[in-house]
């Protein structure tokens, strides 16, 4: 039978590329090979299938009660949209304007300040809201033009709204570990947050870096601001930042304290940070009608969106494994030469490639079931492989054709910001995310260090 669980992983492959909607692929290949092999093709006489004639109407049946056993009763799933409505919410708060504002002032005067600015703020905004959508649309329309107006290489402005607004799927509270810890099952969801805190702050350290260096050397692509500049004017600096860092700041410490020193659950946390952040919102005096109204309808289109593929990515995996598909899968990842290093080389280049054409939900419902078993039994610390998929899937934000990151700064972009530069902008960063998944595999204790001093 598990000819048949390859079939039905190439038919998936091919509706995905076709462009059909990914959770009506999922869930629609289920329920054709639960249809076609169980029923028409045995009537027929075209296959002797030595499962019962009630198959079908088992299996049909079994849908509905797997959907609500693992999705609608899982515990850690409600955190997806208590986190969203933070991060919502905070952004409505007018939060990334104020942090832009300040941090331009605070670094413009240097070097590549205003790119280093960029990214300062893209880290703070992904550990408060996380929306990547939201980060890249909003630096694009507010520092952008500040910095092509002041001469900045386009590729290299472009390239660093687009990679620091992504910083929210590694630096937690981040959407991408809650629903890999759910896929998961052995990976504790505190255990993701703490592993991914520093190798994310890494990350935004070594962009940084990055920007440092060329404008070092190509100081004409990255000058500093001038100091009659306007643009990012504050009256007191010392306030502006204490203003605008301190309350986002003290509301995200507070969410991931409490997860790490065992206070709270995530799905807990969550709804303590969604409320901070609605009083940050009405402290900011930006908690009107308009703007709730439209934080919960962003909330329950995310929200449905990830649950939806999560529901044809159930019944896809139940049919599939009913199909003998995961044994299929796990003699294949076991016999790959090189052993369990080679697993993971294939596993991360998989991952990576797919980036380039699905999003980091589809890749994570369909792949990580499927990887995550061999990777246990293969000896690999599920937290350690999780932060590296997870540092991994970033990367599918910012791959063409089809980086979520690159259509929402080509959508805010000024006319005169070509697709060519951003997709030149891009390919160091991609780069540098490569570069940090090559320093997670050769030290896995910049992962295993939070989680193990916090189990001490």
């Amino acid at each position: 039978m598990e000819f048949l669980a390859f079939w039905m992983f190439a038919v998936l492959m091919i509706f995905l590329l076709s462009g059909y909607p990914v959770a009506f692929a999922l869930g629609g290949t289920a329920v054709l090979f639960t249809v076609l092999f169980s029923d028409l093709l045995p009537t027929l006489g075209l296959l002797e299938f030595p499962w019962d004639p009630q198959f079908r109407i088992r299996r049909l049946q079994i849908f509905p009660q797997r959907v609500f056993g693992s999705i609608m009763d899982n515990y850690t799933l409600v955190a997806v949209p208590f986190f969203v409505f933070m991060g919502v919410m905070l952004e409505r708060s007018g939060l990334a304007e104020d942090l832009l504002q300040t941090m331009g002032r605070l670094f413009g005067r240097m070097r590549g300040g205003l790119a280093i600015s960029v990214v300062a703020v893209g880290a703070l905004l992904a550990a408060s809201t996380g929306v990547v959508g939201a980060s890249v649309v909003t630096m694009a329309v507010l520092a952008l033009p500040v910095m092509l107006k002041y001469g900045y290489d386009k590729g290299l402005a472009s390239g660093a709204i687009a990679s620091s607004g992504t910083l929210g799927q590694i630096i937690p509270p981040s959407i991408v570990l809650i629903i890999l810890g759910d896929q998961m099952a052995a990976v504790n969801v505190g255990d993701l947050f703490m592993g991914a805190l520093i190798p994310g702050i890494m990350l935004a350290g070594a962009y940084i870096l990055w920007i440092a260096i060329y404008a070092f050397f190509r100081a004409e692509k990255a000058p500093a601001m001038p100091a009659h500049a306007e643009e990012f004017a504050v009256k007191n600096l010392a306030l502006a930042v204490a203003k605008s860092l301190l309350p986002p700041l003290i509301l995200v410490a507070v969410v991931l304290g409490t997860i790490f020193y065992g206070i709270a659950s995530p799905t807990e946390a969550g709804a303590m940070g969604a409320f901070g952040a609605t009083i940050l919102a009405f402290l900011n005096g930006r908690l009107t009608l308009k703007n709730l109204r439209a934080v919960n309808e962003q909330t329950v289109t995310l929200t449905s969106m990830v649950f939806i593929i999560l529901v044809g990515a159930t019944a896809f995996a139940m049919v599939f494994n009913a199909l003998g598909g995961h044994w299929l899968v796990e003699d294949f990842l076991k016999g790959l030469p090189g052993g369990e290093w080679g697993f993971l080389f294939l596993v991360m280049l998989a991952i990576f490639i797919l980036g380039f054409f699905l999003d980091f939900i589809e890749i994570t419902f369909i792949v990580i079931p499927l990887v995550a078993p061999v990777a246990v039994a293969l000896g690999f610390d599920p937290v350690w492989f999780a932060v590296l998929i997870a540092m991994n899937l970033q990367a599918s934000f910012l791959t063409p054709p089809f980086g979520f990151a690159l259509f929402y700064l080509r959508g805010a972009a000024p006319p005169e910001v070509g697709t060519r530069d951003i997709y030149r902008g891009i390919v160091p960063f991609i780069i540098i995310q490569l570069l940090m998944l090559v320093v997670l595999v050769l030290f896995p204790e910049v992962v295993l260090w939070l989680p193990e001093v916090s189990r001490a």
